[in-house]
Formats: structure tokens, sequence, C-alpha cells
């Protein structure tokens, strides 16, 4: 990812976005974004195989979902980590699974998912994108609630590294999976790896 500048108002100071400034920016022409804490950050487009292992476990995963939930592929979450009308910070996962009646009320107020509607995120790993997948956005997810958090790497064959989130509001990470990933929370799921490449 790639931090661009922060808009500028009419002063020579930066402006931080809220979260509402960045839902009113629409889709960008320079490509996919996300907002940390009122900057917007870039990244470069997918590639065919990132998106292909989204593709395929977004299948997987959506075949399993009981029926109050459903799931989404690159949706922004208002993660609510400042006060209204503060710079804010959004999150556009790979595939999120939230809560139906959270996201057809955000339908309705034309607002964003809230992290507290999220029961869990994924982001599957890019050469451009292995530190933040690892070291910044769960932290950030973490602490807006999130309960799980999945990191999907397809280097060397596919591999899952689940994060639960702990009373602490902390992750701890589970040692990473390969062939097989099994769990019964958020909710109870089976997904085969190797079928994701």
């Amino acid at each position: 990812m790639i931090a661009m500048p922060c808009p500028a108002q009419d002063g020579p100071e930066p402006h931080l976005l809220t979260i509402e400034e960045y839902a009113a920016l629409g889709e960008t022409e320079r490509g996919y974004t996300e907002l940390q804490e009122g900057c917007l950050l870039m990244s470069p487009s997918p590639s065919r195989a990132h998106m292909r292992v989204s593709a395929r476990l977004h299948h997987q995963v959506e075949a399993q979902l009981p029926p109050e939930l459903d799931i989404s592929l690159e949706v922004d979450i208002d993660l609510r980590l400042s006060a209204p009308g503060e710079p804010s910070t959004s999150r556009r996962p790979d595939l999120i699974v939230y809560d139906r009646a959270a996201a057809d009320r955000a339908d309705r107020e034309g607002t964003m998912l809230r992290a507290a509607d999220v029961v869990l995120v994924v982001e599957v790993v890019s050469p451009t994108s292995r530190r933040m997948d690892r070291l910044i956005k769960p932290i950030d997810y973490a602490q807006a609630g999130i309960p799980d958090y999945w990191v999907v790497d397809p280097a060397d064959g596919v591999s899952l590294i689940a994060h639960r989130l702990t009373d602490e509001g902390r992750y701890t990470a589970e040692q990473p999976t390969t062939g097989v990933f099994e769990a019964v929370r958020p909710f109870p799921v089976k997904v085969d790896l190797d079928a994701l490449a």
C-alpha cells in the first residue's frame, strides 16, 4: 500500500478525512483505497491469482454460512476507531462476513458497514501487502472489536493463519494451517486451502 497525500483544503495544512468525507469520494480513479487516520492509502489492483484465491474462498465459505450471515468481496468497513467528525479509519478487506440485518440497515441509511456488524475479516496476502496484512491491520481490526481475522497467504502453497479476539481486546494467532482449515467460530466452517490456488 502507498500513502497518498492527504487532501488539501484552502490553507497550507492537509485536511484529514472523516468517514463521511471518505464515503462521499466514491470510487477513486487511481484504484483501490482505504482510509487510515484520515489519509487515503492506495494499493495496486490485485493480481489475477489473488482474485482467484479470494473468489474461491468466497465460494467455499458462502456455502457454509448460517442464514443470519452474509459474505462480500472488498467492501468498506467503518472501523469506528475515532469520534464522529474526527479523522477516521476505514478498511476494505478482501472478504468480510457480516450480519445480514445490519447490512440491510446500512443500505437503507446509505452508510458503510460498521465493525460491530462484522464477525470475520479476511485478507489475502500480496507481495505489496504482507507487512500491512500481518502487522498493521490486525491491530486495527482488534481495536475495532472484530472477533475473527484470517490471513490467507498464497505464496508457496496456500496457508491460513486464524486470529481470535481475546477478552483483552487483542488477537491471538494460531499456527499456520495448510491443507484443510476447520473452525467452529465465528460459525462452523471447513476450507479446502489447496482448492484455492
